[in-house]
């Protein structure tokens, strides 16, 4: 069997543990930047995968992650920011790890063996057509990891891998496979290192690029985050007030007129008569703010091209 790439000896790691502090951290702080080089290759298919994600939660669906081991943390991590950062409702979001709950006090090893246990995750989830699952596995062939993608698919789902080795059979069965072509770790296959550090910069990317698809970035700006702290409410009134050009005071005031919601807090700033006439703008414009902001526009033009008509 040909040798993965993820296992593959580094080239700086001879006497490795021989070496001062400094010039090993120097080559683990290197590893990491060629291993985030590795995702500027994959840019094409993360584009096609973040359309696929974005079609299906606007239809109605769900983004499922599904992985084990270090991959699996990276899948969680992203899938639990989604929420408040992009205001994407949380049982939209799910995650199958493998050992369950209990890995993430215990990260065994033996779950990313159980082929069963995947099937079981994705039936018992109910994944199926409208949803969108995406697999992750730094070697590409972790059994749980490819057996869960296989069972979406077979159900309907829409389908996503993410692997660091090149003919992965994980990016052989997906519908878009994005490969993360890492070089070798410097601990050999320690892909909590430099695979995962690729995959966390891919899945950011990709979950990013869904968001901004689907309105839920504007500018820059976070418009559809969720203010649940201190800390949220003050960023979400500062965005209001850069995007509508208010101060401070006009902003937290437009935020609590909205009931918190940034894009309506907005769209009242620009016009609108009240929050419910912002949300139907929304609703016809697909909840992106710009074919909303300049509706409001277009219609104050109108407006005012009827009143100079009028009297004349």
């Amino acid at each position: 069997m040909a040798e993965r790439r993820t296992e593959a000896h580094h080239r700086n790691a001879e006497g490795l543990d021989m070496q001062a502090p400094e010039a090993i951290l120097s080559s683990l702080a290197a590893g990491q930047v060629e291993a985030a080089g590795a995702v500027h290759a994959a840019i094409p298919q993360i584009a096609a995968a973040a359309s696929l994600i974005a079609g299906r939660l606007k239809a109605g669906g769900r983004l499922v992650y599904a992985a084990a081991g270090s991959s699996g943390l990276m899948a969680l991590a992203d899938a639990l920011e989604l929420p408040g950062t992009f205001g994407i409702a949380r049982d939209r979001i799910l995650v199958l790890l493998a050992g369950g709950d209990a890995a993430l006090k215990d990260l065994a090893g033996a779950p990313e063996d159980d082929v069963d246990g995947a099937k079981a995750a994705v039936a018992q989830a109910g994944v199926g057509a409208g949803d969108c699952l995406i697999a992750l596995s730094a070697s590409g062939s972790t059994p749980y990891a490819v057996a869960a993608l296989q069972e979406a698919g077979r159900r309907g789902a829409a389908t996503i891998a993410i692997a660091n080795n090149r003919a992965a059979p994980l990016l052989e069965k997906a519908d878009v496979g994005i490969l993360l072509e890492t070089p070798p770790e410097v601990i050999a296959g320690s892909t909590r290192m430099g695979a995962g550090t690729a995959q966390k910069i891919a899945l950011n990317m990709l979950s990013t690029l869904a968001a901004i698809h689907l309105g839920h970035v504007h500018d820059g700006y976070m418009v559809n985050l969720i203010a649940d702290n201190s800390k949220l409410r003050d960023r979400a009134a500062r965005i209001v007030a850069a995007v509508a050009g208010r101060d401070p005071q006009e902003a937290a005031a437009l935020l609590e007129a909205s009931g918190g919601a940034v894009k309506t807090a907005i769209l009242l700033a620009a016009g609108a008569a009240d929050a419910e006439v912002a949300k139907k703008l929304l609703d016809g414009a697909g909840q992106k703010l710009r074919p909303a902001l300049s509706a409001i526009r277009g219609e104050a033009e109108g407006a005012t091209l009827r009143s100079r008509q009028n009297r004349t």
